[in-house]
């Protein structure tokens, strides 16, 4: 018999965090920078869609209602993203307080089902190891999601060295989640900054971590990537090509394509024959359901995709839950 299905990828709305930035320059700063990286139709349909589905972000009985109807057992929620990575150092503390005491309160309704990923204010990196260290010993959160860049530094800033150390030794999740696009206006017709930019980040903040050799100095670093770590597993002989040809771009020990086994990716593709290309280059062991739910963007039938892609038994229960769950406990402080 085949253990839980576990979804790796919902979000959770908190509008308590929302109502710390009200009226402030940095979120209408970071509202106008949104604007520019959508047309005014993609814009409506978002505000609509968030007006729609507030019950569904926010209300825990809409969350399990949701999930038995897709056939889900567990699932891994983390805030929408709200990073606001422009916030000075008082702000971003009460703003990842208020965002981890809320998803530690919405997961604790159904424990069991609902499994919680926080927030860091990694602009901050020292704040944001005493945060990480409060999320998952004091709160019980599993990890924290994180975009894919903070306020225009990459991700594999060595700035962040001391936050993925962290991460290491508290066994705590790294959901890497896109938010945004640093194309902006060239990606701003028929929603392509969500369609196409959003892989495009994944896909840039994964090959910094790579070329720069973060992995290498933090082997043990559970990193999750949300959407099938957009491009990154379909092209990756180019970034080996680069490897072995280009001396300037040899800054990890290995070709980046034995990195993909050193991190998990969400089945979150549309397409199971990208699906199938996914778990040939990085291995079933290394692939989680994700739903993005409730967004548009997201899928309600998992399982369904899941078993469309035509894998076998061990693989198919590995993808549907068995991932999940060993990534979430093993090495996890407790």
């Amino acid at each position: 018999m085949s253990g839980p299905v576990v979804d790796f990828h919902g979000h959770l709305a908190v509008p308590a965090a929302d109502a710390l930035l009200a009226g402030s320059a940095g979120l209408a700063a970071e509202l106008a920078a949104e604007q520019r990286g959508h047309s005014a139709a993609s814009m409506d349909v978002n505000r609509a869609q968030l007006v729609r589905l507030r019950h569904a972000l926010t209300d825990v009985g809409a969350r399990l209602a949701a999930l038995d109807a897709m056939g889900v057992d567990v699932q891994v929620v983390s805030p929408m993203p709200m990073h606001h990575y422009w916030a000075d150092r008082d702000l971003a503390v009460r703003l990842t307080d208020t965002v981890n005491a809320a998803v530690a309160e919405h997961c604790a309704a159904a424990p069991g089902r609902l499994h919680g990923l926080g927030t860091l204010p990694l602009q901050h990196p020292e704040t944001a190891v005493e945060s990480l260290s409060r999320a998952v010993t004091g709160l019980r959160l599993y990890g924290v999601s994180v975009a894919t860049s903070v306020d225009g530094r990459e991700l594999a800033d060595p700035a962040h060295d001391p936050v993925w150390r962290a991460a290491e030794e508290l066994g705590a999740v790294v959901f890497v989640h896109p938010w945004g696009c640093s194309l902006a206006g060239r990606l701003a017709t028929r929603y392509l900054g969500n369609t196409v930019g959003q892989p495009v980040e994944t896909t840039v903040a994964l090959s910094q971590l790579i070329f720069t050799g973060v992995l290498d100095r933090f082997p043990r670093l559970k990193l999750v990537a949300a959407h099938g770590g957009g491009y990154l597993p379909t092209y990756i002989g180019r970034s080996d090509h680069a490897w072995r040809v280009r001396p300037d771009a040899r800054g990890c020990a290995e070709p980046p394509s034995a990195y993909l086994r050193r991190m998990w990716f969400d089945a979150l593709v549309h397409s199971p024959r990208v699906l199938r290309h996914l778990v040939a280059e990085v291995g079933a062991d290394r692939v989680v359901l994700g739903t993005d739910h409730p967004f548009d963007m997201g899928v309600d039938d998992p399982l369904a995709q899941l078993d469309e892609a035509g894998f076998d038994a061990p693989q198919r229960a590995a993808i549907a839950g068995g991932n999940a769950l060993a990534l979430l406990t093993e090495g996890r402080v407790r």
